[in-house]
């Protein structure tokens, strides 16, 4: 590996003149904001703004006026679209500073200086919803056109070196400025236009312990100069990286791939566990060969007790990672877990002394004291998150601290934010109102479901249901192409989310399809496990995945498929709940098994023998294994009666032996589809409502039981079956 191409390579001029042509001025806008934010070397997920002043005419006079158009608060560039834009009236924005004047006291982290966010609204042009950011003054008071601020890894690594500035001189000469560490927001603003005007003729500022800002009066000329700007740190870096000795050199060596993925799904369900004592997390695992020779490095634990400096960091990051003291050459899983153990413990007092040292009368309560960023030798990096795109975000952000690290400690010394001006960003009063506007999070957020036989029938239903309720979901079938195809449909609808990061299946979206066939409890085991890489544990299980052996023309089922149906409809589940329970012990939190039985397990009839006495045992299975996994895991049944929609019981065979068999005429030509309505109908005749049961209604019922609100229901049989006489309870 070329360590200098990788970490300190040359971003690549991706503006199109025929695309950015075509497109008006906001929209161009928008197309130079995605170009800067599809790529995490250059900003990272939701950091970084962009702005243009244009002249637009007056809703109100019809008058030709400038126009501020800057990313909005929550916006993100790689994905912003012109709604993710605020506009503001520029010469209102610039007269704020004669309202901030006004204020006898004033300045840096003054409570003047917080209180002129709540002024930005009243700039709003043309009634645009969207609300401004705090680095609004920035792109105001800056006098040019257009103005970009990003997060490159170059440039920060050389914001962060304890010899910046000189580095800068070598680097830029006399075309950049340097104003050190200040909180964005109204002062910073003042700042730079104050250096601007002192040091006409600059290009742009390189902002301490944070990243570049940079402007022109031409919007191609501004992105061409990010480029510029970028590459020229990201060259002289390259010239100096040390390569393999980089950090101090090895300390330890990676596992295998083998080996360490093995080794990262046993202990996820134990960390997970350990670290949701307050809040339940969602994982993402980053284990290339960049990540790991930093873990393994000597300088790891050093850097790694220093944290972070790019304020977009500490919300997600916190003040520092957790290094776990292991050695994956000699230590086992057991010594793994029991340095864990001490690290979290150790961790927890030391964020309630930050808190404690830092905090002041008006401080918000102290949040969550566990790591969100866990760095392990051998193994690799777990980043936590209250969603999956957020723990995708979290791991990106340290993957680009330590690059940051790395470009720092080989031209001079990594510094990090002193912790008071951390603190004052992860606990700034507007971080705490933004976060006290999120929405309450859903019923199932930070939840991981995994739903086994999600490539047809009721399970593919039900997959949309837990996402609808905030959860991460795991669809497995026995078919593969069905699960990625279920998991796909999804995707498309609701989008992966932000965040770049994640190795191999880690970098997955809230759902992804899986291969799982419960008949082999090693086809179960591997399932498990990729959903363990991919999410970091496992909170719900729903097997819907059955079978119904299809009698040959003389009504008779053949041997092997008898045993077929038991393997599936009861040695499979059970193979599922052995595997799980092994999971859930490790992770100690609470949770649930729902499985899909049927009322043919209490009704007797002809012709579904070896259906209906498996359905039997399953529904006694719900009991036993409700037995076996309390406390902490709750075990119950759905029953639904002849779900004919959408299902894999139903191929068009059994639907025309049943309509034979109950004497219902047919055209044998008839569409697949239109002979299993005719036959839905009919099962409906039999039922007090006499309306077919469906797939969505079998859905709500296991979303139900997954949910809070049967959390004392256990051992018991849900029939969802239209009020099905035969099936009554006995």
């Amino acid at each position: 590996m070329n360590y200098n191409e990788n970490y300190f390579r040359q971003v690549e001029n991706k503006w199109d003149d025929t695309a950015a042509d075509q497109l008006d001025p906001v929209e161009r806008l928008v197309y130079r904001s995605n170009l800067l934010g599809s790529d995490s070397y250059i900003n990272n997920t939701g950091g970084g703004n962009t702005s243009s002043k244009l002249m637009e005419n007056d809703p109100i006079t019809g008058k030709e006026v400038e126009v501020l158009w800057v990313k909005g608060s929550g916006g993100d560039l790689r994905t912003a679209g012109k709604a993710n834009f605020s506009s503001l009236y520029q010469s209102k924005v610039m007269s704020l500073q004669e309202v901030y004047d006004r204020f006898e006291q004033k300045g840096l982290k003054s409570p003047a200086e917080d209180s002129m966010v709540q002024t930005y609204p009243h700039c709003t042009f043309n009634l645009n919803p969207r609300a401004p950011s705090i680095d609004t003054p920035l792109h105001s008071f800056i006098p040019h056109a257009f103005v970009d601020h990003t997060h490159p890894i170059p440039v920060i690594a050389v914001a962060t070196a304890d010899n910046g500035k000189a580095l800068m001189q070598k680097i830029y000469g006399d075309e950049m400025a340097w104003v050190d560490w200040m909180r964005p927001g109204f002062e910073l603003g003042l700042k730079l236009q104050q250096v601007i005007k002192d040091n006409p003729g600059i290009k742009g500022i390189i902002l301490g312990g944070h990243g570049l800002i940079n402007w022109a009066d031409d919007e191609k000329e501004c992105y061409l100069r990010s480029i510029d700007l970028i590459n020229r740190a990201a060259a002289y870096l390259a010239e100096h990286d040390p390569g393999e000795s980089a950090f101090g050199g090895p300390g330890y060596e990676s596992l295998p791939d083998a080996k360490r993925h093995e080794r990262m799904a046993e202990l996820l369900p134990f960390l997970r566990g350990q670290i949701s004592l307050q809040n339940r997390f969602i994982g993402t695992v980053q284990d290339d060969e960049q990540t790991l020779q930093f873990i393994n490095s000597k300088d790891a634990p050093r850097l790694a007790e220093l944290g972070t400096s790019c304020p977009d960091h500490f919300l997600r990051t916190k003040i520092k990672p957790l290094y776990v003291d292991w050695n994956p050459q000699t230590g086992s899983i057991d010594d793994l877990k029991k340095s864990l153990v001490s690290g979290l413990d150790q961790y927890r007092k030391d964020y309630e002394a930050y808190y404690s040292d830092h905090k002041e009368d008006e401080s918000p309560p102290m949040r969550d004291p566990n790591p969100t960023v866990i760095l392990i030798p051998g193994l690799g990096m777990v980043a936590w998150g209250k969603n999956k795109s957020e723990s995708r975000v979290t791991a990106e952000f340290y993957n680009a601290a330590i690059g940051v690290m790395r470009g720092a400690e080989s031209v001079g010394n990594y510094t990090a934010l002193p912790k008071q001006e951390a603190y004052d960003i992860e606990y700034w009063a507007l971080e705490e109102a933004k976060l006290r506007r999120m929405p309450p999070e859903k019923e199932l957020s930070r939840r991981i479901v995994v739903v086994i036989g999600a490539g047809s029938g009721i399970g593919k239903v039900f997959a949309s249901r837990p996402i609808r309720e905030g959860a991460t979901v795991a669809a497995l079938d026995h078919h593969k192409k069905s699960a990625e195809e279920t998991a796909g449909e999804i995707l498309d609808r609701i989008g992966m989310g932000i965040g770049v990061a994640g190795s191999g299946i880690s970098g997955s979206g809230d759902i992804t399809g899986l291969e799982c066939d419960i008949t082999h409890r090693m086809s179960v085991r591997e399932a498990l496990r990729n959903v363990l890489l991919a999410y970091g544990g496992i909170d719900h299980i729903v097997v819907t995945a059955g079978l119904f052996p299809t009698p040959d023309e003389n009504g008779i089922v053949a041997d092997e498929e008898w045993l077929r149906s038991f393997d599936v409809n009861v040695k499979g589940i059970y193979f599922v709940a052995d595997e799980a329970s092994r999971i859930w012990k490790e992770q100690g939190l609470e949770g649930s098994l729902v499985i899909t039985t049927s009322v043919n397990a209490v009704v007797p009839k002809i012709g579904s023998m070896a259906y209906d006495t498996s359905k039997a045992a399953a529904n006694h299975l719900v009991r036993e294994l409700a037995i076996e996994l309390a406390p902490n895991i709750r075990v119950n049944g759905v029953a639904p009666a002849t779900v004919v929609e959408g299902s894999s019981m139903f191929p068009r065979q059994r639907v025309m032996a049943s309509l034979d068999k109950y004497g219902i005429t047919f055209d044998r030509n008839e569409e697949t589809e239109s002979l299993r309505n005719r036959l839905a109908e009919f099962y409906a005749t039999r039922t007090l409502t006499k309306k077919p049961v469906s797939p969505a209604q079998q859905a709500e019922a296991i979303y139900l039981l997954l949910g809070s609100r049967l959390e004392n229901t256990t051992g018991h049989i849900i029939p969802v079956d239209g009020g099905l006489i035969e099936a009554f309870m006995r």
